[in-house]
């Protein structure tokens, strides 16, 4: 399995990093006790957490977890050291990622990988950041197959306590707010004859309910260092690369978790700049399902490689997952390798 090509030479590639909702029990331990990039980078993430991460740790290798994965005191702090130490893994191949596109917290870890902080710093910040938010009115998300306009016709306009989320696809919208708004919401939409299915969250994640809490962690980012992109890190936030200023304004970073993630805008946006091999290193395949979905991809122009399986499975299908993967990615090195010295000539 090679991959595409743009202009008769080799595709860069894009790390397409995962959010809340994308995450299953025991995602990638399967790799942790066969892969020591991953394991090592793993355990990086969480050495810097001290006995929170031993905690994380244990839970996450655990048969029945002390706290429920969709907790965002686990979930997220658990998706940070899965993405990270995947995207590592990735680099061990000898892939020097041209691009980051992150999603939610994997948005955090865009930055991390980029430079922009330290892991140890980012990871950190993702586990105070989730504490603080902790305070704030309960909720959810709903994942909704329909476009923001429908959604917002059928709901009676943008605004309410039920807001857009994110915009993952023209058609894959999601809603966040408080459990009984998200509820009305899904009848109303089922109604309508719209398929909807509740996310993996117990935190109404990217709406004004986090607002305040949010706001209240720009002083974490405050106090660590921060450095403009090395690699470029394409922003769902902004749907535009991460300027400098950008990079280092903790109030940037501290609002993240209430802003809505324009996932499918940035995706557009990085795609019109040229066609990449789009690599998701993470679980689920959230972001994997939407990118297939993009002109440049269905043309057969540009490519997507998931590094985990769509669901919790067994250690060897995650194995088996990494090692296709492994092989496109090698493939597309050598066939940029192969190239170079032609494209120097020319």
């Amino acid at each position: 399995m090679t991959a595409g090509t743009a202009g008769g030479g080799p595709l860069p590639v894009a790390l397409l990093l995962p959010g809340q909702g994308a995450q299953y029990p025991g995602m990638a331990t399967g790799l942790y006790r066969s892969e020591p990039v991953f394991a090592e980078a793993v355990d990086e993430v969480f050495a810097a957490l001290g006995a929170e991460g031993r905690e994380l740790r244990a839970d996450w290798l655990a048969d029945r977890p002390a706290v429920p994965l969709d907790d965002a005191r686990r979930s997220q702090p658990l998706l940070f050291a899965v993405d990270y130490a995947l995207a590592r893994l990735v680099e061990s191949w000898g892939v020097a990622p041209a691009a980051l596109l992150g999603h939610s917290v994997g948005e955090v870890v865009a930055g991390a990988l980029s430079g922009v902080f330290a892991v140890g710093d980012a990871a950190r910040l993702t586990v105070a950041r989730t504490r603080a938010l902790a305070g704030a009115p309960p909720g959810g998300m709903l994942a909704v197959s329909a476009s923001r306009a429908e959604v917002e016709r059928v709901l009676g306009g943008p605004g309410g306590e039920v807001v857009v989320g994110a915009v993952n696809a023209p058609r894959q919208t999601v809603l966040a707010g408080p459990d009984a708004g998200l509820d009305k919401a899904a009848r109303a939409l089922g109604d309508a004859g719209l398929t909807c299915r509740r996310v993996a969250s117990r935190t109404a994640f990217h709406s004004p309910a986090l607002a305040d809490a949010a706001r209240a962690t720009a002083g974490l980012f405050a106090g660590v260092p921060m450095a403009p992109c090395r690699v470029p890190v394409w922003s769902a936030y902004t749907a535009a690369p991460l300027t400098p200023d950008e990079a280092v304004d903790p109030s940037f970073w501290a609002a993240g978790p209430a802003a809505p993630v324009l996932f499918w805008d940035a995706l557009d946006a990085l795609l019109a700049t040229g066609d990449h091999l789009l690599v998701e290193v993470g679980p689920g395949q959230v972001l994997t399902r939407a990118a297939r979905r993009h002109p440049a991809v269905r043309s057969g122009r540009g490519r997507v490689v998931p590094l985990l399986p769509a669901r919790a499975t067994d250690p060897d299908t995650e194995r088996a997952a990494v090692r296709r993967a492994e092989t496109a990615l090698r493939e597309a090195v050598t066939s940029r390798a192969a190239t170079a010295p032609r494209a120097a000539m020319a």
